[in-house]
């Protein structure tokens, strides 16, 4: 891991865009930007003030030690609370419905468990129709599971393929799917039609991608 590695980890740790980061470090978003790339490397002002703002070392960020099981960044949460899940592209790569299935980074969550990390995934969003609530590029936390409860915001497939986010309503013998957006229509599904939605996940968080 990277100084690079270990500040995008730091900052997705504390839910921080690279502008709320940089202006901790006194530095632009742009710098931070630069710095999670590997274009260029923090001054050692700039590491000091890091570590004073969240009372670690020096060395957490310089050395390959943010994600070890030695770190200093227990005082956060139990090291063991906190597990890497791999991000997907769509619902449909992080689900296998398609064969693309490669993941397109890491993010640090805490869970209470291994299992619960085994069974959790994280999936950037194309499109808005959760706008505001889950706005296109958001990475959103999903715990894999086949029912939710009505009003819950989960990941479906239609018809096994199309990928889709939205609050879910039950009645009797009917599902609508909700969207967030008011320019986009509720979709309901009756009697049989309920048979094209299978639900793969309940959205339990999110993050801004920055």
């Amino acid at each position: 891991m990277s100084i690079g590695d270990n500040i995008k980890y730091l900052r997705r740790l504390h839910n921080l865009s690279q502008d709320e980061f940089g202006k901790i470090a006194g530095v632009s978003d742009k710098a931070v930007s630069t710095w999670e790339t590997g274009v260029k490397t923090p001054r050692m002002g700039a590491i000091q003030k890091i570590a004073d703002y969240f009372g670690i070392a020096k060395s957490d960020i310089i050395e390959d030690k943010i994600i070890s099981e030695k770190s200093n960044l227990g005082y956060i949460h139990p090291q063991e609370n906190i597990y890497q899940i791999p991000v997907f592209e769509s619902v449909s790569a992080g689900f296998g419905a398609y064969a693309n299935n490669e993941i397109l980074d890491y993010l640090p969550v805490v869970l209470n468990s291994r299992y619960e990390a085994e069974n959790t995934l994280a999936i950037k969003v194309k499109g808005d129709s959760m706008y505001p609530k889950i706005e296109d590029g958001d990475i959103i936390i999903v715990r894999k599971q086949n029912s939710v409860d009505s009003g819950d915001i989960a990941v479906l497939l239609l018809n096994g393929e199309e990928g889709l986010v939205k609050k879910v309503l039950y009645g009797d013998d009917w599902i609508v799917l909700h969207s967030v957006n008011p320019e986009y229509k509720d979709r309901k599904f009756e009697k049989q039609e309920v048979l094209r939605l299978q639900i793969i996940g309940k959205v339990i968080g999110s993050y801004k991608s920055f």
